[in-house]
C-alpha cells in the first residue's frame, strides 16, 4: 500500500476513495430503485404481493403480460409475500418495503390514520353482489333485525365492520344490540362453520366459499347495504414520485385486464391449479363466475368517487371507528395528471 506523502498526494487520494465509494453505491442501488434487490442493469423493480391463483395479476404472472407491459417503461415485478389484508401491506408500504398494494377504501381510511407512506391510484366500484353479511342457511336469521342480541364477526377497522356497523343504521339499529366480534378473515371460517358467531360480515374473497358450499347465504348483500366499499390500489409516495410512468403502465394494464376479466371471468380462475384448497370448483366457481360479471373495472379514481370515500370517512368517524373524520383527498393520485 503507497502511503501518500504530500498533501496534495492525500488529497488526490481522498478524491479517489469517495469516487470509487460512490460509484460502489450507484451500483448497488441502480437495479431496482426501489429499494429492493438488484435486477437487470436499468430495470426497476415493482414489489407487489404474490397474487395466488386467481384474478388479474394471478394470470399476469403466469403468461408474463403483466411483466412484457412492465418492460416497455423499464420495469419488472418482483412478487414478494402473498396478498391478504391491506393494513399489514400498508404497513410495509410506509417501511418502504412494498410498492403496490390492493385493498378497500374501509381499511385504507383506518391505515391512513397512521402517517401512511402510500396513495391510491385506482377505484373499482363497490361490489353490490359479493359482499354482505352471511348467515347459516338454517339459522332462522331473515332479516338485519333478527342480529339484535347475537354475535357477528368482522375485520376491526375493515371491510366486515364497516359492512355491519353500515347495515345496522340503514335498519336503524344501535350499534351495541349487536356483539361484533374480532377476527382475521382468514381464520373465521371455522368459528362460523362451528357455529360460535351468528353471522360473519365479510367480502366475496371469503364468502365465495361459503356461499357456494351451499349452507350459508348473505342476509344482505353490498347493495341491501347500501355500500361505498370501493376496492383500490395503493402506491409507495416514493415509488410514484421517482417512476410516474410505472404507475401509469400499470394502470393501463389492470384496466384493460379487468374488463377481460369481467367479460371471461372463468379465465381468470385457478390459473395455477385447479385443485387443492386455492383452487374454486364446484358451486363455488360459479358463484364467483356471477360476482365477477356482476363487479367494476379497474377506473381513475373520479370525484363522484371522492365524495363517496369521504362518506365512508364521515361514518367511521361517527361510528369510532376513527377518532377523528379523515380527509381522503391527500391520499389520492389522479392517473390521467401523473407526471
Amino acid at each position: 500500500m503507497n502511503i501518500p506523502r504530500t498533501p496534495r498526494e492525500a488529497k488526490a487520494a481522498a478524491t479517489a476513495l469517495l469516487t470509487a465509494t460512490a460509484l460502489l453505491v450507484l451500483a448497488a442501488c441502480g437495479g431496482s430503485g426501489t429499494g429492493g434487490g438488484p435486477g437487470a442493469r436499468g430495470t426497476v423493480e415493482v414489489r407487489i404481493p404474490d397474487p395466488g391463483n386467481s384474478g388479474v395479476l394471478a394470470l399476469g404472472k403466469k403468461d408474463g403480460s403483466l411483466d412484457t407491459a412492465l418492460a416497455k417503461v423499464g420495469a419488472r415485478v418482483r412478487w414478494t409475500g402473498s396478498a391478504g389484508p391491506f393494513a399489514p401491506a400498508a404497513q410495509a408500504m410506509n417501511a418502504g418495503q412494498l410498492d403496490i398494494a390492493t385493498g378497500s377504501i374501509t381499511s385504507g381510511i383506518t391505515s391512513l390514520a397512521q402517517r401512511p407512506g402510500f396513495k391510491f391510484f385506482t377505484a373499482v366500484d363497490p361490489d353490490a353482489a359479493g359482499e354482505g353479511i352471511l348467515v347459516k342457511k338454517d339459522s332462522g336469521i331473515t332479516s338485519v333485525k333478527d342480529l339484535v342480541g347475537r354475535r357477528v364477526a368482522v375485520n376491526q377497522g375493515g371491510t366486515g365492520e364497516y359492512l355491519l356497523l353500515k347495515a345496522l343504521a340503514r335498519a336503524k339499529i344501535p350499534a351495541d344490540r349487536v356483539e361484533r366480534v374480532y377476527l382475521r378473515p382468514d381464520r373465521t371460517a371455522a368459528v362460523f362453520n362451528a357455529g360460535q358467531v351468528d353471522a360473519w360480515a365479510v367480502w366475496a374473497t371469503y364468502a365465495v366459499a361459503e356461499i357456494g358450499g351451499g349452507t350459508a347465504r348473505f342476509v344482505a348483500d353490498g347493495a341491501a347495504i347500501g355500500s361505498d366499499n370501493y376496492s383500490l390500489n395503493a402506491v409507495r409516495t416514493g415509488f410514484a414520485e421517482r417512476h410516474p410512468e410505472i404507475v401509469r403502465a400499470l394502470y393501463r394494464y389492470l384496466h384493460d385486464a379487468s374488463a377481460e376479466e369481467k367479460s371471461d371471468p372463468a379465465a381468470y380462475l385457478n390459473v395455477f391449479t385447479d385443485a387443492g384448497p386455492t383452487a374454486v370448483t364446484g358451486k363455488a366457481k360459479e358463484v364467483q363466475t356471477r360476482f365477477t360479471r356482476a363487479g367494476g373495472t379497474v377506473d381513475p379514481i373520479g370525484p363522484e368517487d371522492i365524495e363517496r370515500f369521504q362518506d365512508v370517512a364521515a361514518f367511521y368517524a361517527e361510528q369510532k371507528v376513527t377518532r377523528d373524520r379523515i380527509d381522503v383527498t391527500p391520499h389520492l393520485l389522479d392517473i390521467e395528471k401523473l407526471t
